[in-house]
This record gives C-alpha cells, structure tokens and sequence, in this order.
C-alpha cells in the first residue's frame, strides 16, 4: 500500500464551491459545462451535424452532459476511456399542484425523489431550485438560496415513543414542508418565484423544482480532516472526472484513447429515462462520434470492443456506529482512498480484468484504494455501472469514495478521497 498524497485543500475547496452552487442536476450540469469551456471545449447541440476534429465537445441533455476529447491522431476505431457518475441525489421534489396547507399553515406539496434518509430532511432550513419552462419554450435556471421553507416534526410530547421505538414517518403526511402562515392559494408558489427572478405574470408554463438544505458545506474535526455537505452522492464524482477529463484534455499529450465523462439524471429512481444511463444518450454520443471521423459500423464496433468505463458513485464507509452491519472482512476507511465494488450478482459490474485496470490507474497516481462487498445478510445497492455494461457491451468497472451518512440530506467524507479519486480518474483517462 503506497502512502496516501498530501491533502490538496484546492481541490477540496473546489468541490465545496461545485457542490454549493449545484443543488439540482441542472445547475451541477451547467457548472460542469463552465469548466468545461475553461478548459477549451465548446458545446455541439445533438440536431446539427458534428465533425470530426481534434479538440473537446460536450453535450447538454436537461440534468445529462457528456464530454470527450478527441486527441490528434485518433482513428475511427479508437477506444473511449469513460468516467460515468450521476447528477441527481433524493430530494423533496415539489408536486403540479404546489399549493396546499391546513390549520393556518401555508405548505409546499412535494413528491418523494429517490430513497433519501427522509428523517434528515426534518426541521432543516430548506432552499427551493430547479428549471423553469416558460411559454416561448425557454427554460431558466432558478435557485432561491435561502431559509425559504421547512418540515416540521413533531414535538417529543405528541410522539412519546419516538427515541424508544423509532421515528415512523409517512411519505405523504408527515414529509409536506410549511412556507407561510395563512390560507393557501393555488398558483401562489408560482407566482413567488415569477416575482422572485422578474419574470411576467403566467409567464411559467412548466417546473422541475426540488428543495435543498442552504446550510453550506463544511470542514469538521479537530485538524479539518472530514468534509460534511450536501449532494456528495453523486457530485463528488461528477466534480472528480470533471476535473480529471479537463487535465487530461489541457496536458495535451498523446492519449491512446478518447477521454469521456459521462454524467447522467435520474439513477436515484432506475436510470430509466432520456437523461438516465439506462437510456440511448451514452451509445448516440460515442457513436456520432465515430462516424463524424469517418467511422463504419465495423469500426464503432472495434472503437466499443477497446472500451472501458469507471463508474464512480460513492459506497459505504464502514460505519463505527453499527460495524455489524459491514463485511466481517471489507472495512473501507474514510481516507483510506477510492474504492472498488464488486457483487457477484451483478449489483456492480466490476470483475478481475476491470479490478486490474483501476489497479493500474492507482499505481500510475500514486494513490491506494480499498475494496468494498456488502455483508452477505444485506440487500447491495446499484450504480450505473452494470446497466453501461449491459446497454452498450462496455467492460465496466464499479469505483468510488466510501461515505457516511449516503442519502442523507448532508453527508460525510475524509478530506483526502475526492483529490485521490480525480487523480485516479485522471490516470486511467490517460490510459
């Protein structure tokens, strides 16, 4: 095991900064996209026809980009390096009919996103963002970034039972969050926000709105070694191979492979969707890309046969709280660097020769990494990774960082991992 880097506050101060100003997957999508240009790429928009030129691209897709670099001298049949990770997190997502309330209380109805920890959404000062669509078929980015509603929970004297026997909550009763005292009526939501970012009178035709806490992200422990925010499952990953593919594609060295980041909407609830994994985005991008060099479909074939993808999420550090509840034999330690997932049902796709490509991304970053099973008696989440793999024949690999706290609406990582992850994306980027 070599020994883990220096900490690079940079890079960490980074994340902080793209985790705040992301609390939706749109707004993560357009501040990956505003790095991307930093770097020298330029978006291309999936109507016009693309070329084939050196040089990085992206494509924006709602809460989806992919981007990749072409380097000078790729061929049509040239493999493609790919970091994959997802854009959205459980939320509380607000419903058609916004506008509810009872007993003097103005409330936000809202639809549980995800499987999030809904117990860590309670009596936390919570923000409202998301897309607005207007009438002319535009949309807005919006995020009302302050102490904006609330979801109350019941007081210890009318839930005597609760520290005893648990905290019982009902997903439509008890998770409505209150915005206001009075009488609610409909169209009130709507009309706050049309005066809140100055736009007309019924101008909002549409809405993708989600709440999210605005307590901002922080540095804890004694010497600031651990790292508590928002969102980190999945951002912390988006954020890492964004950074990595940036390096790689500002180096501008000689890559044996097409640099890819792929992060996708919706893995929280199956990838199902045009935005998810489990759709044709992915197979389009890398596709168009061959033929714009000049490719057959013999030589998309070859160019998906030499490919491989990481997909990085976050997995579970062992928890000193509840030890029992991990493999007696797999104890991921925060700040012990990235790990690899492997389930033999196929929960991840990571096998041998995958576990050998991210050894040999590791060893080239100087980084350790860590391996991850889940207990034998406990249910092992997904990823992305195994739907990569069966949806395009891609050899896929299950990385990450091990967290505390996943789905929580603030989580906890070491200091350490996200810089040993990007260094480890950047490494197997340049194959």
């Amino acid at each position: 095991m070599v020994t883990s880097p220096r900490f690079d506050r940079a890079h960490t101060d980074d994340l902080v900064s793209f985790l705040a100003a992301s609390p939706t997957p749109y707004h993560a999508v357009a501040n990956v996209a505003e790095r991307l240009e930093k770097a020298g790429f330029r978006q291309v928009a999936e109507v016009d026809a693309w070329d084939g030129t050196a040089g990085g691209r992206y494509v924006v897709r709602g809460g989806a980009v992919i981007a990749w670099y072409v380097p000078e001298g790729a061929t049509a049949h040239t493999g493609f390096r790919i970091v994959g990770a997802h854009t959205d997190s459980p939320n509380l997502r607000v419903k058609p009919l916004p506008d509810m309330g009872g007993h003097g209380w103005r409330q936000i109805a809202v639809e549980i996103y995800g499987g999030p920890l809904l117990n860590s959404w309670l009596d936390r000062d919570l923000g409202l963002a998301g897309r607005l669509t207007l009438r002319d078929g535009t949309t807005r980015l919006v995020n009302v970034d302050r102490a904006l509603m609330r979801v109350p929970q019941l007081a210890v004297h009318l839930d005597r039972g609760v520290n005893a026997e648990g905290l019982k909550l009902d997903q439509q009763r008890h998770a409505q969050p209150v915005w206001g005292l009075g009488e609610a009526h409909e169209g009130d939501l709507i009309r706050f926000l049309e005066e809140e970012f100055d736009l007309g009178d019924g101008e909002v035709a549409g809405w993708d709105l989600m709440s999210h806490s605005v307590e901002p992200p922080a540095y804890l422990g004694r010497d600031k070694e651990l790292l508590a925010g928002p969102r980190m499952d999945n951002l912390l990953s988006v954020h890492a191979g964004t950074a990595a593919l940036a390096a790689v594609a500002t180096a501008a060295g000689s890559l044996p492979y097409i640099p890819v980041l792929a992060a996708f909407d919706h893995e929280e609830t199956g990838s199902q969707s045009d935005t998810g994994a489990d759709g044709p985005l992915l197979g389009s991008v890398l596709e168009r890309s061959v033929f714009a060099r000049g490719g057959s479909f013999e030589d998309r074939a070859r160019a998906f046969a030499g490919t491989v993808c990481l997909s990085s999420d976050t997995g579970h550090a062992v928890h000193p709280n509840y030890a029992e509840r991990h493999d007696p034999t797999h104890h991921p330690r925060a700040g012990g660097g990235p790990i690899l997932k492997v389930n033999v049902n196929n929960r991840y796709a990571t096998d041998g020769t995958g576990r050998a490509v991210f050894a040999a991304a590791c060893e080239k970053a100087g980084v350790p990494f860590q391996s991850f099973v889940s207990n034998n008696a406990m249910p092992c989440g997904t990823t992305i990774g195994p739907i990569t793999a069966a949806r395009h024949g891609i050899k896929t690999v299950d990385i990450g960082v091990a967290i505390l706290s996943m789905h929580s609406a603030r989580e906890l990582c070491a200091v350490d991992d996200p810089h040993m992850l990007a260094n480890t994306l950047t490494a197997f980027l340049e194959g």
